[in-house]
Order: structure tokens, then sequence, then C-alpha cells
């Protein structure tokens, strides 16, 4: 199976690339998505005006095709103006997601900005939640391993390096933010069950108030971060470990490996065992022989 991949802009539309002011002229119209399998909505700039009316109707056109709509981060907001997405669950960015449920109350609106398909609609945070969509719909055209062996492809390279400078960025800014002595309370108790006032009550502050202060320095709600350390010691278990992922669901906090295989590829874009085979040490030439 190949893609065709089109460029279409609503009318009058023109990106400007920054810093070189030449401004780009995208090479469809609306009526480019006719015949289209997928329409993904990326990110813009002025997420908060109204759309123009031709660009909602051929969305809602396209939606009545039976089209699959995706929307990456605040392009989220520009899928919910149509309406297609009222009674359903749909994610964005994390400092936009209050900001999505207020505008579009008719929503239920997942906090942790991970990949949510309901029905014929997708949605994600930014940044890289535009890779994790197109790896999503891959895996339901070609299947799990062709979704696998593209994630390692575009991942695997740069994975390793990539989670040693967070690692660094991220003591800094607990160093930096008061939450270190939190943070360590929740590393050791990633197997256990952990609410909200729970963390709250370690921090000696208010939900609302813990909430705001992780947001800020982590980019994540408590719970969030939870879970984003949950799937990194689970990564390290993966790779220096031969644990099998049933126990490492349960070390990790997860409640079956189920679920534990469904956060995993929503954040990772592949399953603990493919991550495993990926990221296993090579022995060196000296150990070799």
């Amino acid at each position: 199976m190949e893609y065709e991949v089109r460029l279409c802009a609503g009318p009058g539309l023109r990106v400007f690339c920054s810093p070189d002011p030449t401004p780009i002229t995208l090479p469809w119209d609306l009526e480019g998505l006719a015949g289209a399998d997928v329409v993904l909505i990326t990110e813009h700039p002025g997420h908060c005006d109204e759309p123009p009316a031709s660009v909602l109707a051929a969305l809602r056109a396209a939606a009545g095709r039976g089209i699959r709509i995706a929307a990456v981060g605040t392009g989220v907001f520009t899928l919910a103006a149509t309406g297609l997405l009222d009674g359903r669950r749909a994610t964005t960015g994390w400092r936009h997601t209050e900001e999505l449920q207020t505008r579009h109350p008719r929503l239920q609106v997942d906090p942790l900005g991970t990949v949510v398909e309901d029905g014929p609609f997708l949605t994600t945070a930014g940044v890289l939640g535009g890779l994790d969509i197109c790896l999503h719909l891959l895996r339901s055209d070609r299947g799990a391993r062709v979704a696998g062996e593209t994630a390692r492809e575009l991942i695997t390279p740069l994975q390793l390096e990539a989670d040693r400078v967070q690692d660094t960025i991220d003591r800094e800014i607990m160093d930096s933010s008061g939450l270190e002595p939190t943070l360590r309370w929740l590393e050791s108790r990633l197997d256990q069950a952990v609410t909200l006032p729970e963390i709250a009550a370690h921090a000696r502050t208010s939900t609302s108030s813990l909430t705001r202060r992780f947001r800020t320095h982590t980019g994540h709600t408590p719970l969030q971060y939870l879970l984003h350390a949950r799937i990194a010691e689970a990564k390290r278990l993966l790779t220096e470990t031969d644990i099998p992922v049933e126990q490492i669901a349960a070390r990790t906090g997860f409640s079956s490996p189920a679920v534990l295989r469904r956060h995993f590829h929503s954040l990772t874009g592949t399953t603990p065992r493919s991550y495993r085979q990926a990221h296993r040490a090579k022995p060196t030439l000296e150990e070799q022989g």
C-alpha cells in the first residue's frame, strides 16, 4: 500500500516559513480532500479563531463520506468546531486541555494527550503527536508488524541518547521546583496504586496547587508524570533484565500486562517485546572474544 500525501488549505491561506519571509502556497485547496482516506489537521496558530465556514463544511462532508479524520494539538480545536466530536472523547496538548473543555463542553477531554480514537476520529497532543497518529493509522492499515518496524526505523537510532538528555533536563527542573522529594517518593512506589490526594498530601499542598506546579515544571499532571515514570522503569527493565513482561507489569504498577502494552504502545509507538529486542544491549568486541 502506498500513500499519496496532499497538502490542502482553505481559500486565501498562505504559510510563511520563518525566519525566511518567502510565502509558501500549498498545492491543493479544499477540493483536495475528495477521495481521501484520511484527513489530518495539523497544529496551527490562531486556534481560538472561528475556522472558515468552507473548512468546516469540507470536514463535515469528509466525515459524511466515512473518511477518517485525525487532528494534532491545536488542530483539535478546528475539528471540535465542526461539532463532529460532540459526545466523543478527544485530547490535545496539556497546555490547552482545559481551554478545549471550556470551549467545547460536550467533548470528553482526555488529559493524557496520547492518541484517542473514537469512531472515525483520532486526536493527540502536539510535538510528536503527529508521528503517534501516523503510526496508529499505519497499524490499522498494515498491521502491528509494519507499524512496529516503521517505529523502530524512526525512533530507535535516537531514543537512547534522547533518554539520557531528557533525564538530565528533568533532574535540573526538579531540583529547582521543590518537587524533588515528591518525585523521588513517587518513583519509589511505581508498583503501588497512588492517588492524586495522596501525592498532594506528601507534597503538603492542595491537589489543584500540586497539579499547577507539576504542569509548570514537568509539562504533565501528577498522574501523567506517574504514568511516564512507570513506562520509563518498564523500558529499563526490558533492556537490562530478562524479567517477563507479566512481572514487569506488576513491578511498574499496571493492573495487567495488557494495560502495560496499551500504555507502552501509546507512549513509544511499539510493544514491550519489540522494544526489548531493539534496545537489548549488544556485547562489545572484548566481550565477544
